[in-house]
């Protein structure tokens, strides 16, 4: 079965993406633990993502597009990425959510992938 988990880092988490000192440590982690779930063969795909200030928010109300930079809320977890695993069961996926370098400060979200939908009958 497929599972994503979803990324959720803290601002300082996200700002040591580019910080000279803690960069390598960050990225070596995240490097680590893809390569892990990759040599396992669970890995489908997965993507990291820009920093939340670089977003756009879109919403339609009333017929009307309204467009916001920016995340949609302030919070304190900000989606960092995500990465679609095929696992036997939700247990596995948690183990691999549990591992991944965010959890110990952000959180690491497991979901059910929805099959495709079925074709209707003609």
């Amino acid at each position: 079965m497929q599972y994503m988990l979803i990324y959720r880092e803290t601002e300082q988490d996200l700002a040591a993406r580019n910080d000279p000192k803690a960069a390598p440590a960050y990225w070596g982690a995240w490097t680590a633990y893809i390569g892990a779930m990759s040599s396992a063969g669970v890995m489908v795909s997965g993507n990291g993502l820009q920093p939340p200030q670089t977003s756009t928010t879109v919403r339609v109300r009333d017929n009307k597009r309204q467009v916001q930079d920016g995340p949609f809320a302030d919070t304190r977890e900000h989606l960092g990425g995500y990465v679609i695993v095929d696992v036997p069961s939700l247990d596995e996926a948690l183990a691999w959510a549990a591992r991944s370098p965010n959890v110990t400060t952000g959180s690491t979200e497991v979901r059910p992938v929805l099959p495709p939908p079925q074709s209707a009958p003609m």
